[in-house]
Formats: C-alpha cells, structure tokens, sequence
C-alpha cells in the first residue's frame, strides 16, 4: 500500500475551448457571473479587486450536495496564462480549498487545464472527497467551455 503525498492529491481536468486566452481569462475573473454556469456556485461576491481591477478576494456560496458552504478564496493572477487561488477564511465544512486554471495556446483556441484540492474540517472518505472534486472540476470545465464558446 503506498501514500500519496499533498502534491499528489489533487484533481486535475483538461478541456479545449475554441476562444483567445483573454476571453476565456475574461469568463474567468467574472465571479458574479458563475451562478448563471459554475454549476454548484450559488453565489459569488467580489470583495476586494487589485490594481489591474481583477479580483482579490471572493466570497463563494457553494452547494456541491454532500459539500456545501460560504468561504472566502484570495486570488494570483500571471496575466492570461494561469490564475490561482486559496482559502483566505475558511468555512464551516471547507477548511482548505486551492486551485488553479492554465491556459495555453491551442490552434485558433485555447487548453484549459484546472486543478483543484479541497480539505474538509468534516470526516469525510477519501473516495467521496475525490469524487466530489471531480464533479466540481468537470462541471466548471463544461459550464466554462460553453460560456466562453456561447459569448
């Protein structure tokens, strides 16, 4: 039997969307806007925005089923090229949650690559936690797709 370490137990996803890395990016740091297509975002409120007027601080409403909560990620935004996150307050279930979108010139498109670990104050089997995860990530990475492609 072997241990995964921390770096390892993350869920990762990929998906092709035929857009520029801009508009993509621009469907991204669009947080009021993930209810109408994050799937189990039921809300999102900018709380503090950066120079370059994209967010810092974001409140979210999650409902994913077995995992719902409000909590407060704190974002890193390289230009076009990739945003990341973490937890900056914590929710009641969700002790711990970081992610990361890439984007990378495809053809005329662009590949989306998101990876997503989430840690929860709440006992909760290691195979549910993975599944729920990859519900998340897969649900954000179609709702993204035809977003950005339905603009």
């Amino acid at each position: 039997m072997h241990y995964r370490g921390r770096m390892a137990d993350r869920t990762t996803s990929s998906t092709t969307i035929d857009a520029g890395r801009a508009d993509v990016m621009a469907v991204i740091a669009d947080f009021p806007s993930y209810p109408e297509w994050a799937g189990s975002i039921k809300k999102a409120e900018v709380l503090s925005t950066g120079d370059d007027g994209r967010p810092l601080t974001v409140r979210f409403v999650l409902d994913a089923g077995m995992i719902s909560d409000t909590y407060t990620l704190g974002y890193t935004w390289q230009d076009d090229e990739s945003v990341s996150w973490q937890v900056v307050e914590p929710g009641k279930m969700i002790s711990d949650l970081r992610g990361s979108y890439l984007l990378a010139d495809k053809g005329s498109g662009t590949d989306v690559t998101y990876e997503l670990t989430v840690d929860l104050s709440v006992p909760m089997i290691g195979m549910i936690k993975r599944k729920a995860e990859k519900v998340i990530v897969d649900t954000a990475l179609k709702g993204l797709k035809k977003r950005v492609e339905g603009r």
